[in-house]
């Protein structure tokens, strides 16, 4: 008999995303030596075994939806290559597709040159998000390791419920019973646009990039504290000041940009707990742009404030969802909830800090590392934001064509003028 596992609430959820993005996230980590690659192929092997889901497939009978568990080769999900360009077969592979119906849901590539490599990741939104990834990720290294110095059975990974009720283990009877009450989705819909151009048959994925210096960092840290803002809200209120000038809304006009929120926040504890995902949004909303960048930052410290304070954050409209998913065929689940749902147009995405530390093998730390959301599909927008050794790297990936890849080029370079005048840098 065939095992079968349960597609959990965000399972479904994601599935339903196909139609706005890839459901990808991707991880690249540069090391200035090269792991051992037998070493490498057992720890993937035990990674799967401990959470099945990744070599699983995504059943939708219209009817319901579960994952069924499948067999694989270690050759299907690892691959190793000698490219002349690390960047480029990086780039490449990072790229590509992970079809729900697949029979693995993850993929891992090392490339190497030259005494170095670059060890990809790409797996289904579907089965985790950049919380648990990052955690996924510690483990797999850890346990690496810890199979390379000492011999230790490459077996260490949470395991447990995926289910998306665990985020309301940290409150009380009474505050879980009203939370599990909140039946609406207070989001509204906004119709600004990132300014990209239309949807066309010959779009290809890419991802854009854009690196701050540590000295950058230092800065907006001072700054933060100066106008009592986290660096999330400078940033944030850097991609609205961008984006207004990139797209030329009007200034009065009222723009929205939705921020991901790990809804882990709200757990007593993630130990026990499988992979899965806890996210949601936070849809941020500034009333104009601002007679200058610092006003647009009051304003997004004042939305963001507005939603800390809210001991529910993130979790409107969840019970309805689940409701939908629990008594309903899952094809008219799916219509009702398009019906209702309103994907955010601009997204942004802190995965937050990469420890150095977390990502070592055998005592080699990353000479650089990197996380990406999904490639989305025009005309929706996400800004990922990750920071290694104190650099913050901001990244889009989109499925578009060279004159969108300049869009982006030039956001990105606004996004940069409107930094420098948060920190008080020349601007160039």
């Amino acid at each position: 008999m065939k095992r079968k596992l349960t597609a959990e609430l965000w399972d479904k959820m994601h599935y339903l995303f196909r139609d706005f993005n890839d459901r990808m996230v991707h991880v690249e980590l540069k090391y200035d030596f090269v792991p051992d690659i037998e070493a490498l192929k057992t720890v993937i092997i035990c990674a799967f075994e401990k959470a099945p889901v990744l070599h699983s497939k995504f059943v939708d009978t219209k009817l319901s939806t579960h994952w069924e568990v499948m067999p694989y080769r270690i050759e299907d999900v690892f691959t190793v290559s000698y490219p002349d360009d690390l960047d480029s077969a990086a780039d490449e592979f990072l790229t590509q597709y992970i079809a729900p119906d697949a029979h693995i849901q993850m993929k891992v590539a090392l490339f190497i040159k030259d005494g170095k490599s670059t060890l990809c990741m790409v797996e289904n939104h579907m089965c985790m998000d950049g919380g648990d990834l990052k955690y996924f990720l510690q483990s797999f290294c850890e346990n690496y390791t810890a199979y390379v110095k000492d011999g230790i059975s490459p077996v260490k990974y949470r395991t447990g419920s995926r289910s998306y009720n665990d985020v309301y283990s940290g409150f009380s009877k009474t505050e879980a019973g009203v939370a599990q009450r909140l039946f609406k989705n207070i989001n509204a819909r906004d119709d600004h646009k990132f300014p990209l151009t239309d949807d066309n048959i010959r779009d290809a994925a890419f991802i854009a990039r854009k690196k701050f210096t540590e000295d950058t960092l230092m800065k907006l840290k001072a700054k933060g504290k100066e106008l009592g803002a986290t660096i999330n809200e400078l940033i944030l209120a850097s991609y609205f000041y961008s984006v207004y000038e990139l797209a030329g809304y009007n200034a009065n006009d009222k723009v929205m940009i939705s921020n991901a929120i790990d809804l882990r926040r709200h757990m007593d504890t993630v130990e026990g707990k499988g992979f899965t995902n806890h996210t949601s949004w936070m849809q941020c909303a500034i009333p104009e742009r601002g007679r200058d960048i610092f006003e647009t930052v009051q304003y997004v410290v004042r939305s963001s404030n507005r939603f800390k304070k809210d001991k529910f954050m993130g979790l409107y409209g969840l019970p309805l969802l689940n409701f939908g998913y629990s008594f309903l065929p899952h094809a008219v689940s799916e219509g009702i909830i398009k019906i209702g749902y309103s994907n955010p147009l601009m997204a942004m995405s802190n995965i937050g800090v990469l420890k150095g530390e977390h990502f070592a093998l055998d005592g080699n730390e990353p000479a650089d590392a990197f996380m990406s959301g999904a490639v989305k599909y025009k005309p929706f927008v996400l800004l990922t934001v990750t920071t290694y050794k104190n650099i913050i790297t901001l990244s889009m990936c989109v499925r578009g064509n060279d004159e969108d890849k300049k869009i982006v080029g030039r956001f990105f370079e606004l996004m940069e003028k409107n930094i420098n005048t948060i920190i008080g840098e020349d601007v160039k």
